[in-house]
């Protein structure tokens, strides 16, 4: 809710504390208060930028879509149905965001485009002192997702890197539940069949 001061000529609106809910944060924003924004970039943007970072591989594609999720985010915010899930909605925009550049990138790749050496994959991101074996296994597994098209790799790592139980992970796909476990098990074939000896996941339950 709004927090307000009386004063003769009407309300004036007062700054809320950055522990105020998303739902507070939205309602405000909606009205047009710029701090509130500010309060969702800060409290979100982290989240979001290590998430497209490790779905693209790739710290300045990443930090591109960030900002272009905020600016779609913003524009779009009085349609959110729950604000309260504005972190899940806003995952929802990175994802299809990072969905429309993988696709791009691999047609660039089919052209002889490609962008380099990509700085942010799984093998590049891991702790210090890996044990080298761990770390080959990874580099396997860079290569394994690099194989995968965009819908797929998406949900697999959204499964298996982020960690998302399937009915999140489906939400911010944008499908079904049933899609979700369609693409996991044809990402799990073409993960298993370059990642060896790799110990990966093997159920998708229900």
């Amino acid at each position: 809710m709004a927090i307000s001061a009386k004063r003769p000529d009407g309300p004036v609106l007062l700054r809320m504390p950055d522990s105020a809910s998303d739902a507070e944060l939205v309602e405000r924003a909606v009205g047009g208060d710029r701090w509130s924004r500010e309060v969702m970039y800060r409290r979100h943007a982290g989240y979001l930028l290590g998430l497209s970072t490790r779905l693209l591989a790739n710290r300045g594609d990443a930090e591109e879509i960030v900002q272009d999720a905020f600016i779609a985010g913003f524009e779009k915010l009085a349609t959110l149905r729950d604000p309260a899930a504005l972190r899940v909605w806003l995952g929802q925009i990175v994802v299809n965001l990072v969905r429309h550049r993988l696709r791009r990138l691999r047609l660039l790749r089919v052209l002889g485009l490609d962008r380099g050496a990509d700085d942010a994959t799984l093998e590049a991101l891991a702790a210090p002192g890996l044990h080298p074996e761990a770390s080959a296994e990874l580099a396997l597994l860079d290569r394994a997702l690099g194989r995968l098209r965009a819908d797929l790799r998406i949900a697999w790592m959204l499964r298996h890197v982020e960690g998302l139980e399937l009915t999140e992970a489906a939400t911010v796909c944008g499908c079904s539940l049933a899609t979700l476990k369609r693409r996991l098990v044809e990402a799990d074939v073409v993960v298993r069949a370059h990642v060896l000896p790799l110990a990966l996941p093997t159920e998708v339950t229900t």
